[in-house]
């Protein structure tokens, strides 16, 4: 019996004022385990992030999020909803004039009645499991960027949430800090027992960590599946992203005409 599904996306459609981003996207997300949506740059991952956080309303279609849809709930119902819910920043966008501690305890403090006793052990504890529990005292301009994002994953899992969404976890990342990041994000998961969605152009470190891939281009799912069925497809879109290829379905010109013609030069 398959799992059931924490996020289910059915038949949405979303736009920018004319210009559509989203044309009838079907994808769920079974509970407990990690999913990546991947796709080149302004093809609607993070609009897709936006859309279940409720910042966004579809023009169309529902947006389901533990049997719920989201842009049916009311203001004080899609706060409680959120409370539910994680998110991983590019960047990590950790509040610059608070310190380490008081960005994770922030959450804690804006949703909890909590002691702050309790709160100091629960920071220390989520700054512990991104193994940066000694870095309470500083401020984020003292972090590197490996560890300024392992304090915004820190931040991101506060309350234990039943979805977390990262939005490009891995940019800007040296090769030790994003393996340890990728590494973070499946042990938290399950640790928690929470559901994810991993917003990435990184294809290699992903393969790594999740369950199951989504492509997105031009508005669509054009491919899905496991990390070895990623690996192995034969469609000309996939191969050229997992790859990195120059040529194929993604050209490298942008539309226009003719160059030699531009130049003034005769054919």
């Amino acid at each position: 019996m398959p799992p059931q599904a924490l996020v289910e996306i059915q038949n949405v459609n979303f736009a920018y004022g004319n210009r559509p981003i989203l044309k009838g996207v079907n994808l769920s997300l079974p509970k407990g385990k990690v999913i990546a949506v991947m796709g080149g740059s302004g093809c609607g991952k993070t609009t897709l992030l936006r859309l279940i956080g409720g910042a966004l309303r579809p023009s169309s279609g529902q947006v389901k999020v533990d049997g719920q849809v989201i842009h049916e709930l009311d203001h004080n119902k899609l706060y409680l909803m959120r409370r539910k819910m994680g998110m991983l920043f590019q960047f990590g966008a950790l509040f610059t004039d608070m310190s380490v501690y008081d960005n994770v305890a922030f959450q804690m403090r804006e949703h909890t009645d909590l002691p702050e006793e309790i709160i100091r052990d629960l920071v220390l504890m989520k700054l512990h499991a991104v193994g940066l529990h000694g870095t309470h005292h500083l401020m984020p301009a003292e972090l590197s960027g490996g560890m300024a994002r392992r304090v915004a994953l820190a931040r991101a899992v506060a309350l234990d949430p039943m979805l977390i969404m990262y939005d490009e976890p891995f940019a800007g990342l040296d090769p030790i800090s994003l393996t340890v990041v990728g590494n973070l994000i499946r042990r938290l998961n399950d640790a928690l027992g929470a559901t994810s969605i991993v917003v990435t152009h990184d294809v290699q470190e992903s393969l790594k960590i999740v369950d199951y891939i989504y492509f997105i281009a031009d508005g669509v799912i054009v491919a899905e599946g496991a990390p070895d069925e990623i690996r192995s497809s034969s469609k000309p879109f996939v191969h050229q992203f997992v790859h990195g290829e120059m040529d194929g379905p993604v050209p490298f010109h942008y539309p226009g005409g003719n160059y030699q013609q531009d130049l003034g030069l005769r054919t």
